[in-house]
């Protein structure tokens, strides 16, 4: 494909207009130029009459005069051209660093002048600082979009942000960055930006809780459309403690479903883990004038393990199950065991069986016993779901060794440990966890 003759400055501001027209883009592309002809054709098949789509919903291609297309917009969604990609980000590039040198230049020479300038003087020079500023917003804008960790410009604006903190202008900030992660899901760039917002408005914003939960969504929308996104996940985890004690519980019943049918992913239960010790947390801070109850938090823990042991015997060898079941004991163990004087003799519910060391031990043994059981078979699962039961047990009598380990090796469950920890090559723990006993 022979590439047309063209100003890439005017491409830039072609992109500005499209930016400045329609600040509500929620979605960012780079398309092929062939697809663009399928865009089209696609809107055109729509049954709704393009006489009747309003002028922000109407497609809008920008072209040259060669019939090549460079964007594409239409219903607050923006394409851009994969064959223009390069010279549009040099553009941008070279008009930000412009600005920002003249920003830099002006704000320095400010700050040494302020104090000799009179009144009209001051005016005309945060005039022109006004000026250069949006220079500044807006050509950073328009490259972060193209290159999303492109970390000066995500500062520029953290700086000129700062400065006033009005919440139109916080919130246009949050735009812009689902905007880029809508087309660059794992940048920790604007996933750090959106932090950085938040704690901004944290301590003046009367609806903290609507945008947490807004930004909640948000993560769970793009992991679903980017597998394994740990960025996504771990802004998530740091949300939690902007949550309120019924959005903490609220998250937790939510992210069931998503967890069930992403077993294999370990993000999902990371972050319930994160809800349940701000659970703890919480119910810490909150014991004396109200909130969770320490029988409420209990019963919350027991349906957790109930459900991971449910989620264990249904899903075989997944060894994120197993973690997050390692995590559940350690709860037990250090809020909730019977034994235990910090935590659990405050706070927990002290009628459930399952606070007594023997009946636990007698659940997880029990648990261990089903998931030994290797079927005659070509699948390597289970013989992966008994090694992670046999690792499960040998922690869990390493952390309770004079309570776990003795009633371990009264159960009928003892022989069935050593040829496992034998088949992993881990003799010599079993040998060691053997002589503690």
């Amino acid at each position: 494909m022979t590439r047309p003759a063209l100003n890439p400055c005017h491409l830039l501001n072609h992109l500005h207009a499209i930016l400045d027209s329609d600040p509500y883009i929620d979605e960012l592309g780079f398309i092929h130029p062939s697809q663009f002809a399928a865009l089209n054709e696609e809107l055109h098949s729509s049954s709704e009459p393009a006489s009747l789509l309003s002028a922000e919903t109407r497609s809008n291609p920008v072209r040259d005069t060669s019939s090549h297309t460079f964007f594409w917009h239409n219903e607050h969604k923006l394409g851009i051209s994969t064959l223009f990609l390069v010279p549009l980000y040099n553009a941008a590039k070279d008009a930000f660093m412009d600005a920002y040198k003249r920003y830099s230049m002006l704000r320095g020479s400010q700050v040494k002048k302020d104090e000799k300038l009179d009144d009209n003087s001051l005016n005309s020079s945060a005039s022109l600082m006004d000026i250069v500023e949006t220079q500044v917003m807006k050509h950073s804008r328009a490259l972060v979009l193209l290159s999303c960790d492109f970390g000066t410009a995500w500062n520029s604006r953290k700086l000129i942000v700062s400065k006033k903190l009005v919440f139109s202008v916080l919130m246009d900030e949050l735009r812009l960055s689902a905007l880029v992660l809508s087309c660059s899901p794992k940048s920790e760039r604007a996933w750090s930006h959106r932090r950085w917002v938040i704690k901004m408005m944290a301590g003046n914003c009367s609806n903290l809780q609507e945008i947490v939960e807004r930004e909640s969504e948000l993560v769970k929308t793009l992991a679903e459309s980017s597998k394994m996104n740990y960025r996504a996940w771990n802004h998530r985890c740091w949300l939690v403690s902007y949550m309120s004690d019924s959005q903490v519980l609220l998250e937790l019943q939510c992210s069931r479903d998503w967890a069930e049918v992403h077993v294999a992913d370990n993000s999902c239960f990371h972050y319930r883990a994160r809800l349940l010790l701000q659970m703890i947390e919480n119910l810490r801070r909150n014991n004396k004038r109200g909130g969770l109850s320490g029988a409420e938090f209990h019963q919350v823990w027991e349906e957790e393990l109930d459900w991971v042991g449910m989620l264990i015997r249904r899903y075989v060898g997944r060894e994120a199950l197993w973690l997050h079941r390692r995590f559940l004991s350690l709860v037990w163990l250090k809020h909730l065991a019977s034994d235990d004087q910090s935590i659990s003799c405050h706070y927990c519910c002290r009628s459930s069986e399952i606070c007594d060391i023997s009946t636990f031990v007698k659940v997880e043994l029990m648990l261990f016993s089903s998931c030994t059981i290797i079927p005659d078979n070509e699948f390597g699962d289970y013989q992966a779901q008994a090694t992670y039961s046999a690792a499960y047990i040998m922690w869990l009598a390493k952390q309770m060794p004079m309570s776990f380990g003795v009633e371990l090796q009264k159960s009928p469950q003892y022989e069935m440990l050593k040829p496992l920890i034998s088949d992993i090559g881990k003799s010599c723990l079993w040998d060691s966890m053997a002589g503690s006993w």
